[in-house]
């Protein structure tokens, strides 16, 4: 890397940019991006190409949503002619066969895109790795693989083949200033032998990243989203005809002014509330008041009030937001009869209030499979908050 130069990123299922927003706050400049859904792909263009010029993008590559199978198949000499050329490659293949929270599938097709991951970066060969996938990745699946193998295993074992040295460990976001349970397995990658520096640092440096932010290591859910709450105002939501969107108040903590940095406007991006059926709003009003807060609500209460689904959970105000998937209605907001925004899920994951996201809000049925609308992008990402500090970590590796 030339002295004073930033370093070349490429985001493999770079869904709606999480990873690659951190990095680009980190000063990392990105090549290209491969997402093979449009929506997400969407959402990254318009604010990492659109707004930020985050990435010079080659002009052999179609600037559009990618499968990664087929820019492999398609442009394999235009990767193999950046050998040497880039510095890292990160990514997080899908997850929903590996989760813990869904239903574990090892025959999921979509886990054997960690394949096509090692591949890629066989053929590019960058200086550093950077995959990020969840907890249950590190779990085997019973009956499964031929010598019963964790999937996480068998990525290190197979990029310890490819020259790099690897360390693997479970990290927890809520420890790194992000308001929300969220624990992932990531890998580190080095031609140079210093992997597990990666996790030594990031650890060490938490504190003092944070702080020049003028941020805590712990946030809870209040804290993230109090200046959004529906009893502020509501307008015509600006991008659905038919649905209220938020105000915002004044920001109440650092948090909450962080995120709004530069934000002018009076109804946040993707602030659009769910029209709830009067009988629904009831319900979670008696679960409010009556019903443990930050647990799953129990069999017992779901019957004795109504409630349907399979796993619903009311948020405690002054507790982590539990894990955000991509069903918005598994969550209560703290003290208002709703479920969440998008803007407030983003909010606990970290995006800036700048982010905008496009394509549907949600989604259903047998369309949930392919499709990845705006609280699916979300709950896909990886906290740009904490990607930003590994952003830091790793550029101080490559030097």
């Amino acid at each position: 890397m030339k002295k004073n130069s930033k370093p070349i990123v490429i985001d493999l299922f770079a869904g709606a940019g999480g990873l690659s927003l951190g990095l680009y706050k980190a000063n990392w400049k990105g090549l290209f991006a491969i997402e093979a859904n449009g929506m997400a792909f969407e959402t990254l263009r318009h604010n990492l190409i659109g707004k930020k010029k985050h990435f010079s993008w080659p002009k052999w590559l179609p600037l559009k949503n990618h499968d990664i199978n087929q820019v492999i198949r398609k442009y394999k000499k235009e990767l193999k002619s950046l050998q040497g050329k880039i510095d890292l490659v990160v990514g997080g293949p899908p997850c929903q066969g590996f989760s813990m929270a869904g239903r574990r599938r090892e025959e999921d097709k979509r886990n054997q895109l960690i394949h096509s991951y090692i591949e890629f970066v066989g053929i590019v060969k960058p200086k550093m790795i950077f995959f990020e996938n969840v907890q249950g990745f590190t779990v085997h699946f019973r009956n499964g693989t031929k010598n019963n193998k964790p999937y996480s295993q068998i990525v290190i074992e197979k990029l310890k083949k490819l020259g790099y040295d690897v360390h693997g460990e479970i990290v927890d976001f809520s420890k790194f200033g992000v308001p929300q349970r969220r624990k992932r397995f990531i890998i580190i990658g080095t031609l140079n032998g210093k992997s597990d520096e990666f996790f030594k640092l990031i650890k060490s440096r938490r504190k003092a990243f944070l702080s020049q932010k003028g941020l805590r290591t712990k946030m809870n859910v209040k804290a993230a989203i109090s200046d959004l709450e529906q009893k502020n105002g509501e307008m015509p939501c600006p991008d659905t005809t038919g649905f209220m969107s938020g105000m915002y108040s004044k920001p109440r903590t650092n948090y909450q002014k962080y995120l709004r940095k530069n934000v002018r406007r009076k109804i946040p991006n993707s602030h659009r509330f769910v029209n709830h059926r009067e009988i629904t709003r009831k319900m979670f009003s008696k679960l409010i008041k009556n019903v443990k807060a930050n647990t799953k609500i129990s069999e017992k209460d779901k019957k004795k009030y109504g409630v349907k689904k399979r796993s619903i959970t009311l948020l405690g105000s002054n507790f982590l937001s539990p894990t955000l998937m991509s069903i918005p209605d598994d969550y209560i907001h703290y003290h208002e009869p709703r479920i969440l925004t998008v803007r407030e899920y983003a909010r606990i994951q970290s995006f800036p209030d700048w982010y905008e996201f496009k394509g549907a809000y949600t989604t259903g049925g047998k369309r949930r499979a392919k499709e990845v609308p705006r609280y699916t992008q979300i709950g896909n990402a990886v906290p740009p908050l904490f990607a930003e500090h590994a952003g830091n970590i790793l550029k101080e590796l490559l030097d």
